[in-house]
């Protein structure tokens, strides 16, 4: 069986669920969707689309950061949200986390997301 390593941090939401906020697998750190939680509430942040994307984002990089890596190490971003017509709101606050060369990206319509939030964002990162 291969080795996985859990990573936690106390700087991001604890997970909701029976799932870490990130697993090792060999070189690459697969992380949790993350969505638009205070981690020092437990509660979902108020405010709209932009607000919560940037809570996200905020959260995956503690994740991140808690496995000694950045943003830089993403290789692959997923993007959930509530309603397609919040996309380019949304893009422009990932694009203020982000730098080139860009993660690959999917963004994907759902019809609910968790707490009934607007925003969750999945990564994986590379060492």
């Amino acid at each position: 069986m291969p080795t996985k390593t859990i990573v936690e941090t106390a700087n991001a939401p604890a997970a909701i669920g029976p799932y870490s906020q990130a697993v090792w697998a060999g070189d690459l750190l697969f992380c949790s969707g993350q969505i638009p939680f205070d981690p020092a509430t437990g509660q979902v942040i108020t405010g709209g689309p932009v607000d919560q994307a940037r809570q996200c984002l905020t959260n995956v990089k503690a994740v991140l950061e808690a496995a000694g890596l950045t943003l830089d190490n993403v290789v692959k971003a997923t993007v959930f949200i509530k309603d397609m017509n919040d996309f380019q709101a949304i893009n422009e606050v990932y694009a203020s986390f982000f730098k080139a060369p860009y993660p690959a990206r999917s963004c994907v319509e759902v019809a609910r997301l968790p707490r009934d939030v607007l925003v969750e964002v999945e990564v994986v990162a590379s060492r």
